[in-house]
């Protein structure tokens, strides 16, 4: 006799609700935010569309949840990178690779255009993205100020200023419709040895923390 069917297992949950996940990446990249709807995220995933509103309220909510599943990928990418026990350059350098291998993927890519259409989820991807990976990169800099490997008073400036280098007009250049360019780790490396050019590591303080160096 057969047992009775009974509720999903919370991991047969979460594979369902990445399948879905799946699904609606899929139909962005081929339909754009304002052509999918839950409907055909939902017959691509092999759920019901009440499922999907139960899970995610409304096409906002499933996309939401989309940018956090991206976010969260990107900042453990960035994290594993700043956690290498390397000197800094090469550090930041294997930082700029993968954020620009982030930043100019197809989810990446298909996400920020979607944002762009779609201007309520322009603060899930800011909050979840970049105040996100913001502050682990400043906190990083912060680390290396300290030890006098970089001259960063303020590191949250430090990574507006790395990001610039590392990302100039490339992201946006791609979204616009561009192939992404070939040579990132040479992009990567030329942004770093700038980015040190212009913070150049500080003089030894006194002991009473004031010198050349101090901020």
């Amino acid at each position: 006799m057969q047992g009775r069917r009974g509720r999903p297992r919370e991991g047969e949950n979460e594979a369902r609700r990445a399948a879905v996940l799946d699904a609606a990446f899929a139909e962005l990249v081929e339909r754009g935010y304002t052509g999918t709807t839950m409907l055909a995220v939902a017959r691509r995933a092999g759920a019901s569309k009440e499922t999907l509103y139960s899970w995610f309220g409304d096409k906002r909510g499933l996309f939401a949840a989309l940018v956090r599943r991206q976010s969260e990928q990107a900042n453990a990418a960035v994290a594993e990178a700043l956690a290498l026990d390397r000197p800094a350059r090469e550090t930041l350098t294997v930082f700029a690779v993968r954020l620009l291998r982030l930043l100019l993927g197809e989810a990446s890519v298909a996400i920020n255009r979607a944002a762009v259409a779609a201007p309520e989820l322009a603060g899930v991807l800011l909050a979840e993205g970049r105040h996100t990976t913001g502050p682990l990169v400043a906190g990083h800099l912060a680390e290396l100020a300290a030890r006098g490997e970089i001259a960063a008073c303020d590191p949250e400036e430090a990574f507006r200023l790395l990001y610039g280098l590392v990302v100039s007009d490339t992201q946006i250049r791609v979204l616009l419709g561009e192939a992404p360019p070939a040579d990132l780790e040479e992009r990567a490396r030329r942004a770093v040895d700038r980015f040190l050019a212009l913070l150049p590591p500080s003089p030894a303080r006194d002991p009473s923390g004031h010198g050349a160096g101090a901020c």
